[in-house]
């Protein structure tokens, strides 16, 4: 009894890693999100551009994070954040370089006409709602379609934003969605739940984000918060 004793910790004290490998894993991911953090803020080439809050990034690297260790992502790729807390009168869309932490893309998007006016306030994963839906997608193909070049997104939450290709949300193009709008009305154009973005600009997201990148679109919504598999 007491040499089974003695084999049993000698053991724990020489093989920790092949014991608790989830408890291993889950620090390293911990770890990585912090050092993405402070590269976003550190990199120089960023000086220039407003970055989203920091609190912001750790989140969307929550979900960047558990699907790279699902297999889901590969971990290069770079992940596209929208805070919809922000109005639309501002630039609330970044493209984020996972690697090096630069700031790839920056610019407007709308949201759906029936979630708010100026802010984002009101979500929805159902069909014809035209409201915008929170959460974790990952991009899809592209093609053409009435808006031009597009984007497919296959939402990742089950109820709250997985009927995004069932509901067409895609990321296109309008002409809505430029600065030139919001001078004219105050803020910019909305679109059917779709992330919209100004023409002269979406084609050079989509190429940067198409084909399996992770997309997080946030907002102060306790009820996101509440129901996310992710959180």
């Amino acid at each position: 009894m007491r040499f089974t004793l003695v084999i049993t910790l000698i053991c724990l004290i020489l093989l920790p890693g092949k014991l608790f490998p989830e408890r291993t894993t889950e620090s390293d991911f911990s770890d990585s999100r912090d050092d993405l953090s402070v590269l976003i803020y550190q990199n120089g080439n960023n000086k220039n551009v407003p970055l989203p809050a920091s609190e912001l990034i750790q989140k969307a690297l929550v979900g960047q994070s558990a699907l790279v260790r699902q297999k889901a992502l590969e971990p290069d790729r770079p992940l596209t954040i929208i805070d919809f807390s922000l109005p639309s009168t501002e630039k609330r869309l970044w493209v984020i370089n996972t690697k090096t932490g630069l700031i790839l893309f920056h610019d407007y998007v709308s949201h759906g006409r029936n979630s708010g006016d100026l802010y984002a306030k009101s979500f929805s994963n159902t069909n014809s709602s035209y409201k915008s839906s929170l959460g974790f997608y990952l991009t899809a193909e592209t093609y053409h379609g009435k808006h031009g070049y597009s984007l497919r997104l296959d939402g990742l939450e089950k109820g709250i934003n997985d009927k995004a290709r069932e509901r067409a949300i895609v990321i296109h193009g309008a002409d809505y969605a430029k600065e030139e709008f919001i001078v004219q009305t105050g803020r910019l154009g909305r679109s059917l739940g779709c992330p919209a973005l100004p023409n002269e600009s979406a084609s050079e997201l989509i190429d940067i984000i198409k084909e399996n990148s992770c997309i997080f679109i946030y907002a102060e919504d306790p009820e996101y918060f509440s129901n996310s598999s992710f959180f």
